[in-house]
């Protein structure tokens, strides 16, 4: 279905490119102006402001948390190896 409606577009528009190249159809194109406007601006002003704003303290305490403790241990185990013997080399 999308091929046949694609197909059905592809020659409507190849029928309107011979239509406008053979003059058979003709588009009269004036050409167009922007109107002149002239622009003038003064610069502003920032506003004054007054701010009165708390202080922010930052500091350290000592607490008593509960932390998990993990213990570990190292243990030896076989890992695979991957190489790659080129040319008999091993």
């Amino acid at each position: 279905m999308s091929r046949k409606l694609l197909a059905i577009i592809v020659v409507v528009v190849l029928i309107a490119i011979v239509l406008f190249a053979t003059g058979f159809w003709k588009a009269d194109v004036k050409e167009g102006a922007l109107p002149d406007v002239d622009v003038s601006a003064q610069g502003g002003a920032l506003p004054e402001v007054d701010v009165d704003s708390k202080e922010v303290v930052v500091g350290t305490t000592e607490t008593n948390i509960e932390v998990p403790k993990i213990e570990t241990e190292k243990e030896t185990v076989d890992v695979p190896v991957v190489g790659v013997k080129d040319n008999g080399e091993e």
